[in-house]
């Protein structure tokens, strides 16, 4: 599967706003967007013409994409499940997007990016309800409880381990136990994406 190879500071810098795609730097002065907040690029700090509705609602999408990490095929894949479903289509697919197994991962804490979240995941150190599950895109339902392989529970990097990030309500957490589990599917303001996903549906409904 192709995966993006590029300096992953370049998307935050491009979409203008951190995307957290490197953990515990993101939040230090390393950052590189409180270094260059320019846009990439030859002309990134030149002046720039004032965008179309079309080149809005598509940097609406890049920015949702590169925050959760994903390629567009997957991406793409997750509005038409969303779309299919009742309710809202950009609610639903906020809601699929946090439920997806490595973004919970990473809001328990168990990683510091999504990125690392998704490797431990694909390594295999955690079970879903008791059986061992390594597919990053599955998508976990209320009730939902992701635990450590006990092979997992004997690395020092889970053992040292510090929960320093707020769990959100939709999720609990036992720290001890390393338990984390899902309360219930996540609303609208459980989200903290800065996004407009009503011009991710416009754009994918042209």
């Amino acid at each position: 599967m192709a995966r993006y190879t590029e300096a992953r500071c370049r998307q935050c810098r491009r979409e203008g706003q951190k995307l957290f795609l490197k953990g515990n730097r993101c939040y230090s002065s390393k950052c590189a967007l409180s270094k260059r907040a320019t846009v990439p690029g030859q002309h990134g700090a030149g002046r720039r013409r004032k965008q179309s509705e079309y080149g809005l609602q598509l940097r609406e999408k890049q920015k949702t994409k590169r925050f959760y990490g994903l390629q567009e095929k997957q991406f793409r894949n997750l509005y038409t499940k969303a779309d299919r479903q009742k309710g809202n289509s950009g609610i639903n697919l906020l809601r699929l997007l946090e439920l997806r197994y490595d973004n919970v991962v990473y809001r328990l804490g168990f990683g510091e990016s999504r990125a690392e979240a998704r490797q431990l995941v694909t390594h295999g150190h955690f079970k879903v309800n008791g059986k061992k599950a390594n597919i990053p895109s599955m998508t976990l339902s209320a009730g939902d409880t992701i635990e450590l392989t006990d092979s997992a529970k004997n690395l020092n990097r889970f053992k040292n381990m510090e929960f320093n990030r707020t769990v959100p309500q939709w999720l609990s957490l036992d720290q001890d136990q390393k338990v984390g589990k899902v309360l219930q599917v996540p609303n609208r303001e459980d989200v903290d994406v800065e996004v407009e996903e009503r011009m991710i549906v416009e754009l994918y409904s042209r």
